[in-house]
């Protein structure tokens, strides 16, 4: 079988499918799967491209919009996983996989599935140290922050990807080069032939492993930023090996009805983009897609998006609520249709690729591995601490934020005394008063602290004096 491997495609899908006929034309036939590593980017519309975090100047919308409208199919069954530059946003519909266009398959945050006897296994996203212990809690609309942290690897996907390793095969996995961007005399693709099952179907198949331990890792499921680590036997967790059996295969197998073919039940679920009719201001939207229903309907799992929704919805009834009290919310900025993700100031190194300003990244992950606090924040306040822990000073223990506050604390930042520090939501912290963990009432912690204070100046005082007067 023949295997063409691509790198970063950045939507060139028509240079790619070109390049493939190209390739059959010289080689000894055609190619059948293509394998595509990351920075897909299948954007549908503009609403799209505001969920890619990039530079505005690089947002194009390239041609994949082609094939997810179904004026173009892809030549050939493609599979791919998602990289740092993406449309988040659309792939956060498929977080187990699936169709993002007819014949253009996903395998989504982490997968496994079967082409003609070979298993194919992926994880999306880039890792970042600081995120990777926290759940899937990024949602659209995204702000500054988010709309970075949606494509950083998880340990829960790690871990479910070494529940269904196959040892027994790990010595055969097909090994390519590190390939370049979709750019004229770079190399960005690779033919390669595979060994495969003659007798296997050809069309794309589940792997009855990779779904059981899905099903074995469900009630794992965490969509909060709080950070945690992974089952081990370490005398903690009353179960940490979560790999397949024989006989929970056999219940997932009769879950497929004993037909592990991948169906093909793509649907749109967004407006394509028309190019006589550009719209800049699409809403954006957390969308439910249908075949994460019936994906998840069918094996009895929960579709992480659904769960967020309902996070959503109590955080917006919990908000309504402080307002009415006048304590206000720290969710409505992300709550917005409209936010801020202009990169432009970001300077690119290389001007023929898409960069981030990784660098920021990388100071980011230092600082939250250097100098994490010895308490580890709780609910929400541990990705805002996260983003820079460098930002953070050590408060005596009578200032420590109490964790029912639903404000996030404000810092200063050394050496610039008066700064306030804004989180993800862009508001002014310093709106948000400090309590302290005190059984005094706030006045009279107020006069001790007064008259504490009183007492030493008190007393420096009186040593000025005294060496005032010993020279003299």
């Amino acid at each position: 079988m023949r295997v063409a491997v691509a790198g970063c495609c950045h939507g060139e899908l028509d240079k790619i499918y070109e390049t493939l006929a190209l390739a059959e034309q010289r080689g000894p036939g055609p190619v059948d799967l293509l394998l595509c590593c990351g920075d897909f980017q299948a954007v549908r519309n503009e609403a799209d491209l505001r969920c890619m975090a990039v530079p505005p100047k690089y947002r194009h919308m390239q041609t994949f919009y082609r094939y997810y409208s179904g004026e173009k199919k892809a030549p050939v069954l493609t599979i791919f996983i998602g990289g740092n530059h993406e449309a988040s946003n659309h792939l956060q519909e498929l977080p187990y996989g699936g169709w993002v266009a007819p014949n253009i398959y996903y395998l989504g945050l982490a997968g496994v599935v079967k082409y003609r006897g070979i298993r194919i296994g992926g994880i999306s996203g880039i890792f970042k140290s600081h995120d990777y212990r926290k759940g899937h809690f990024e949602r659209p609309p995204y702000d500054s922050s988010t709309i970075r942290s949606i494509y950083h690897v998880r340990n829960i996907e790690v871990y479910k990807l070494k529940q269904a390793t196959d040892k027994e095969q790990a010595g055969k996995a097909t090994k390519f080069l590190a390939l370049d961007k979709c750019l004229p005399h770079r190399d960005f693709l690779q033919v390669l032939e595979v060994e495969h099952d003659p007798s296997a179907p050809e069309y794309l198949e589940y792997d009855v492993e990779w779904l059981t331990v899905l099903r074995a890792t469900d009630d794992l499921i965490n969509v909060t930023r709080n950070l945690w680590n992974m089952p081990e036997n370490n005398g903690l967790h009353t179960r940490w090996d979560y790999s397949a059996t024989e006989e929970a295969m056999k219940e997932v197998m009769e879950k497929l009805n004993h037909d592990p073919k991948v169906p093909c039940n793509f649907s749109m679920t967004a407006a394509c983009y028309d190019p006589s009719k550009p719209q800049t201001q699409v809403q954006l939207v957390h969308r439910i897609n249908p075949q994460t229903t019936e994906f998840c309907a069918q094996l009895g799992i929960t579709d992480i998006n659904v769960i967020l929704q309902k996070v959503k919805d109590k955080r917006y009834l919990f908000g309504e609520y402080e307002e009415q009290g006048d304590l206000g919310t720290d969710d409505s900025e992300e709550d917005r249709s409209e936010y801020n993700t202009d990169t432009s100031a970001m300077s690119s190194i290389n001007p023929d690729e898409i960069m981030l300003d990784d660098e920021e990244e990388e100071v980011v992950s230092a600082c939250s591995d250097m100098n994490t606090p010895s308490v580890e924040p709780s609910s929400d306040q541990a990705s805002d601490l996260s983003t820079s822990f460098s930002d953070v000073r050590n408060l005596p223990s009578s200032m420590f934020v109490s964790s029912d506050d639903p404000s996030h604390s404000p810092t200063g930042r050394e050496g610039k005394p008066g700064e306030t520090v804004q989180s993800g939501d862009e508001k002014d912290l310093t709106e948000f008063p400090l309590k302290r963990l005190s059984n005094e009432h706030e006045p009279e912690q107020r006069k001790k602290i007064k008259r504490r204070n009183q007492a030493i100046y008190a007393a420096a005082d009186d040593d000025d004096n005294d060496e005032d007067r010993d020279l003299s």
